[in-house]
């Protein structure tokens, strides 16, 4: 018989959760304040793309990939602190000027005939980004302390990685020539080389490392 008054653990043997996770409740507010603020610059582009894309099965994706990132901005904004010090109004911006660089240049290409620059620059750089962020952020969240954040993660992983399967396939089909290779490996190039700037679309630790210090400069006369 089982004794009342015996002390028991607080989880079950099978149950080994980490407390505390690798961000405190400051750390995670400036990331989920950063990723709003990228879901909701990402549907406002897709949004707009709809209507201009020639292409008609491009449009069909795009219409219903937009809503995810909507959804996900929303999902994120709930999960922002509702603590009078961190207002979610305030906290949704991005994470360095680098980060508005970025986005700027995917969100860009605006000819009917730039299909591939818009779709190399969502699905082959920006979405990469975010499911790489949001998988560090998932694997170092503590899974007693916020709980909710990782069910949000989950959801918008599971849109992420569906969503990029269905660009990068279309992208695929996109490509028919040599020179549309090139010019999709140049946007790419391009766009790779303004998001390692930035540190991520969480500024520099996105995803667990830091951005490079530079060496100082040497002191006159050396």
């Amino acid at each position: 018989m089982t004794d009342p008054n015996k002390p028991r653990a607080a989880f079950a043997p099978w149950d080994r959760r980490e407390l505390p996770g690798l961000f405190d409740v400051e750390e995670t507010a400036r990331r989920v304040g950063n990723y709003k603020w990228i879901e909701m610059r990402l549907f406002e582009a897709l949004g707009g793309w709809v209507a201009t894309v020639p292409e008609l099965d491009v449009k069909m994706r795009l219409g219903t990939h937009c809503y995810h990132h909507a959804w996900h901005a929303e999902l994120w904004n709930k999960r922002l602190p509702e603590l009078r010090e961190m207002n979610p109004e305030r906290l949704t911006q991005p994470a360095n000027d680098d980060v508005v660089a970025f986005m700027d240049a995917v969100t860009e290409p605006e000819a009917p005939e730039q299909t591939l620059e818009k779709l190399v620059g969502v699905y082959r750089v920006l979405i990469p980004h975010k499911i790489a962020a949001y998988t560090y952020h998932l694997n170092g969240t503590s899974r007693i302390t916020d709980a909710p954040t990782i069910r949000s993660l989950k959801f918008i992983l599971q849109d992420e990685l569906d969503d990029w399967r269905d660009g990068e396939m279309i992208v695929q089909s996109l490509i028919e020539t040599s020179d549309d290779v090139e010019r999709a490996a140049a946007h790419q190039a391009r766009l790779e080389t303004l998001i390692v700037r930035a540190g991520g679309i969480a500024g520099p630790g996105s995803i667990g490392t830091e951005a490079p210090v530079a060496a100082p400069a040497p002191a006159a006369g050396a």
